[in-house]
């Protein structure tokens, strides 16, 4: 980590402590031991990398939610997170880029689909041991968190980024659900200039990690779906789906990386589910529509961890 980096993620995180420990009425946090013996594990030496992931319910989510880690953490990069960013949000002017990008932010190029450079940046830096945050549905959805709303703890379809950054972990990452609770209220959404800028005072906040999940029972639960021909349909989109001329092969590149690691026995029993004595362009195109369902599917299986820990936050189990 430069200095221009440390500077930088210790003068936010210190600012997200300040908002936290003086502008809000409360912060209740739960759980925070589970990502801090995650962060200090020496199986990180090794290649093992964290993702954690949560609902999305402010643009002050991140950093904000970051002022609960221990201030020594700001000066580590290996302590603090590496997360996407939305080029046309975060990278508009190069003050911005510069400043975003000392505070390790991937830039991010919506509408480019998996399989573009911030996506296999990710997961580089997972099979190195860093630290991966995502915000799975890639928006901002506040109804999630409302415990009064139909749709509270239900978050919209994940991104299949998830799954594909997933998939080609060479070693079980530690998967780490999170749901936050009042974000929404410190920056409430369609507010008129200049207050949609300003965070709202004296509100309560939550910051809730959950357990690990096991590596295991996303293996079971993926190699179940496999098994009983349960799993998702593949998208068929001429931009980013099966008949984009370009995705059998990235598929078949992806899917060759995954059989590698630890999710390998689904992706390999699915794609050699594919029909015999087809001609060879069927046959790949066949296996990339098996290696976007399995991605699909553990997509939709992270999303369940996180919407699991959203019921029992907000108390609708």
């Amino acid at each position: 980590m430069g200095f221009l980096s440390k500077a930088t993620v210790s003068i936010v995180g210190l600012g997200s402590k300040a908002i936290l420990n003086g502008y809000c009425s409360s912060v209740t946090v739960n759980g925070l031991e589970n990502l801090v013996r995650a962060l200090e594990s020496d199986e990180r030496a090794n290649g093992r990398g964290i993702v954690t992931m949560c609902n999305h319910i402010s643009t002050l989510d991140d950093p904000v939610a970051w002022g609960v880690l221990p201030a020594r953490f700001y000066r580590n990069s290996r302590m603090t997170r590496w997360t996407l960013g939305a080029s046309d949000i975060m990278f508009t002017n190069p003050v911005f880029s510069t400043f975003f990008r000392l505070g390790q932010v991937i830039e991010t190029f919506r509408g480019n689909g998996i399989y573009q450079p911030a996506i296999d940046t990710a997961i580089e830096k997972l099979n190195r041991g860093d630290w991966i945050h995502l915000f799975g549905e890639g928006k901002v959805n506040q109804e999630s968190s409302d415990p009064n709303s139909p749709n509270a703890a239900r978050l919209l379809r994940f991104k299949w980024g998830i799954g594909r950054i997933m998939m080609e972990a060479q070693k079980p990452p530690v998967i780490i659900p999170m749901w936050l609770t009042g974000f929404d209220k410190l920056m409430p959404e369609g507010r008129s200039f200049p207050y949609k800028f300003l965070p709202k005072p004296g509100v309560a906040l939550s910051v809730t990690f959950g357990e690990p999940v096991p590596p295991q029972s996303i293996q079971e639960a993926l190699n179940t779906l496999v098994r009983e021909r349960r799993l998702p349909d593949a998208s068929h989109a001429s931009s980013g789906g099966l008949q984009d001329p370009s995705r059998p092969s990235e598929e078949k590149r992806s899917g060759v990386i995954s059989e590698q690691g630890w999710l390998g026995e689904p992706v390999t029993e699915a794609a050699g589910t594919r029909q015999q004595g087809v001609e060879m362009e069927q046959q790949a195109q066949e296996s990339a529509e098996e290696i976007m369902r399995v991605r699909s599917a553990v997509t939709a299986v992270i999303q369940r961890e996180v919407e699991a820990l959203g019921r029992r936050v907000l108390g609708k189990l």
